[in-house]
């Protein structure tokens, strides 16, 4: 009765309320897990015990091999060789089993880890397609014709670019006449008109055939192959039967995705490019997927690289090459390899990209990389329009004509100079091979088109920046975490920086909170004044040259510098550059331009003022760290071989920075090494360290971990 008046009697019927297993909480003052506790748990390590493990076996093998011939074995503590020839005998082995590839926008570089220099193969691939490149428009340079009842005719070369290229190139002309008689140098006054009446007048030679002793082998697809590469598909005719259309995958550093219409098809001819170039180039008789995992590969990717591009690449490698290894390293880094410098800015002056970047003690540092699009091809179509604005005898070039390509290129390799004392009027030949045709062989004169055309890089307002971004994230989105679903490709606040100056509309953070003006410890100018915060998008006019406002004082005090050609002489110092050891560093700035909107704004900035602003950007206000970094700055790349290009880019960032001007100094690759190769070169000293070399990723590793084993295996953070 009590129990029903307090409300405590049992209504069940003693059953529990589930048949699952009931788990009782542990104590959690006493619990204690193994996980990541114990070397063996870290896959590092298990790797290598698992070699040590391979090795060892290889060992007993090769120690019972030797007894069964009958050949006198000691006792198996000898049979260890000496530390340093086991090393050597390593070296040797992997070398002669690793091969190393850098991906270029106009040539690929491939070769043995062994080998003194690689081979280099053109970056293209010619399939087969109703019209040649060449009959698809007008070609670049995009001649401008009229149409007359007898047909089509050129119209006068001052006019056959537009008004506005006449314009800037007769403006730079008058500026190197200045620049010539401020230096003292001799400057005829009619040396243009000498020059266009010359080659106005001038008439070809004609050389038959057989006469010719280094005629061209045009290469022969009657047969009708599916595909080309390398070489050989710039020696297709344009007008062959059937016709090929060249195809390049790699363009501006980037994949091309404006002449593809399908991701597959464009890595396909990447990947079919380096197999024909592997089983030609070094001769190697690969059939099977076995022939191929007895290789290793060790792959150049960019400094500002695009993490699809280099998941990409390590798919290609190991699923469908069939690679027994794989191993990344960055341009940057194989260069300073390659130059043996542990701290140095370099600068790769490319075929249609041009990269800045900083090395510290074997590291790149992130926010110091710059990408700038432009590079020597944009130097031989300005130095094309230049020669034909004076009257170039051989004015029907075409430079989507294969033959024409490659003459031009030619022609700027010989003749392109930055030296202000080979400017004259100067008298020089060349010979027309093209299919079909007897040799044609032109004289012409030229004047100072040979300086002006490499000088776009310091001036890039005379470069053609028409088409560079056109379809541009149409076949390949960008990275996005998993997690957060944002952009997570690599960034650079070098970078940012240039694009805001380029387009300051483009940035979308706030203006900082001012700031109480700290007094410079060298001159005492207010450094806010000196270093205007990079959130501020400066003001600058449409060619990206920047603008400082007309109360800054540096501006003031450089006007009365002269400057070189390429330097406005009222661009402001960095401030990091002159920040004083007693300035407490700044922390670090988040960047003032948006990841999304990075794509849509072209980076072209002049080169010494990219220079600068990447190794500001390295330096972090540290005055030691800019003086080393300044004085240790390699330039490579093909179109750093322009005569007098490096003592050019010397002066130029003397007379922007003059307080820093005897610290400035400019190298070469040291021991005569060609500076197109330098990165092959350190990439392949890379590929020979079996023993301290951590980043190989083998199949085994790929199969379970898939791209994720980046994060493990790269030096750097992925």
């Amino acid at each position: 009765m009590l129990n029903n008046i307090i409300g405590l009697e049992r209504t069940d019927n003693n059953m529990d309320l589930t048949s699952w297993a009931v788990v009782q909480p542990i104590n959690q003052k006493n619990y204690y897990v193994e996980f990541l506790k114990r070397d063996e748990q870290l896959l590092a390590v298990r790797m290598q015990q698992e070699e040590a493990r391979n090795k060892m076996v290889k060992k007993a093998k090769d120690r019972d091999r030797a007894l069964a011939e009958g050949r006198q074995v000691g006792p198996e503590e000898d049979m260890d060789d000496d530390d340093d020839q086991e090393a050597e005998e390593d070296e040797i082995a992997v070398g002669n089993k690793t091969i190393v590839v850098h991906i270029g926008s106009q040539n690929l570089r491939v070769g043995m880890a062994n080998d003194a220099l690689p081979k280099t193969v053109p970056m293209v691939i010619a399939r087969r397609a109703e019209k040649s490149e060449s009959e698809e428009n007008d070609g670049e340079p995009a001649p401008k014709r009229r149409k007359l009842d007898n047909g089509k005719v050129w119209p006068e070369a001052e006019k056959r670019f537009g008004d506005e290229f006449a314009q800037k190139f007769v403006a730079m002309s008058n500026d190197l006449k200045v620049r010539m008689r401020m230096n003292k140098r001799k400057v005829l006054p009619q040396s243009r008109d000498m020059v266009t009446s010359y080659n106005k007048r001038t008439m070809f030679d004609t050389i038959t055939e057989h006469n010719d002793t280094l005629r061209i082998e045009w290469t022969d697809v009657s047969d009708g192959p599916e595909f080309v590469t390398g070489r050989a598909a710039l020696r297709i005719p344009d007008n062959s039967e059937p016709r090929y259309r060249l195809f390049w995958p790699i363009q501006y550093g980037v994949v091309n995705e404006a002449d593809y219409n399908s991701a597959s098809v464009l890595y396909n001819d990447i990947q079919q490019i380096i197999e024909d170039a592997i089983r030609t180039e070094l001769k190697l008789d690969l059939k099977t997927k076995k022939d191929w995992s007895e290789f290793s590969c060790v792959i150049v990717i960019p400094d500002y690289y695009e993490r699809i591009y280099v998941t990409n690449l390590l798919q290609m490698a190991l699923a469908e090459l069939g690679f027994g290894k794989v191993c990344f390293i960055q341009e940057s880094l194989a260069a300073s390899f390659g130059a043996g410098f542990s701290t140095c800015c370099i600068i790769d002056l490319g075929a249609q990209k041009t990269s800045i970047c900083c090395v510290e003690d074997g590291m790149v540092i992130d926010n110091s990389r710059v990408n700038l699009k432009y590079g020597g091809s944009d130097i031989t179509e300005a130095f094309v329009k230049m020669i034909i604005y004076n009257h170039f005898p051989y004015a029907e070039v075409n430079l989507n004509r294969r033959h024409d390509f490659q003459l031009m290129e030619e022609l700027k390799q010989k003749f392109c100079t930055m030296l202000e004392a080979d400017i004259s009027v100067q008298l020089y030949d060349f010979h027309l091979r093209a299919p079909g045709q007897d040799t044609r062989k032109y004289t012409f004169k030229t004047y100072d088109e040979v300086i002006l055309a490499p000088m776009g890089l310091f001036k890039p307002e005379i470069l053609n920046d028409s088409g560079k971004l056109t379809g541009r994230r149409k076949l390949i989105d960008r990275s996005y975490d998993i997690y957060d679903g944002k952009p997570n490709d690599p960034t650079s606040t070098a970078q940012a920086e240039i694009l805001t100056s380029i387009a300051p509309e483009a940035a979308v953070a706030p203006p900082p909170k001012p700031k109480p003006k700290k007094l410079n410890g060298i001159n005492g100018i207010a450094k806010d004044e000196l270093n205007p915060d990079s959130r501020r998008g400066s003001m600058v006019p449409m060619d990206g040259t920047p603008q400082p406002s007309a109360a800054s004082s540096p501006a003031r005090k450089m006007e009365s510098t002269p400057q070189p050609d390429g330097i406005d002489a009222g661009t402001p110092l960095p401030g990091d550059l002159t920040t004083s050891k007693a300035d407490e560093p700044e922390p670090e700035e988040e960047e003032p331009l948006s990841i999304e909107r990075r794509d849509d704004i072209l980076p072209i900035h002049p080169l010494p003022s990219a220079i600068v602003t990447s190794i500001t950007h390295a330096a972090k206000g540290s005055p030691h760290k800019t003086r080393d970094l300044l004085s240790s700055i390699m330039v490579i790349g093909g179109s750093s071989n322009v005569n007098g290009m490096t003592q050019y880019l010397e002066e130029t960032l003397q007379a922007l920075l003059p307080s820093y001007g005897k610290e400035i100094m400019i190298s070469r690759p040291p021991r005569e090494l060609d500076a197109q190769v330098v990165v092959w070169k350190g990439a392949a000293v890379f590929g020979r360290m079996s023993r301290t070399n951590d980043s190989w990723i083998n199949g085994f590793l790929y199969e379970r971990l898939g791209e994720r084993c980046l994060a493990h295996k790269l030096m750097w953070a992925w």
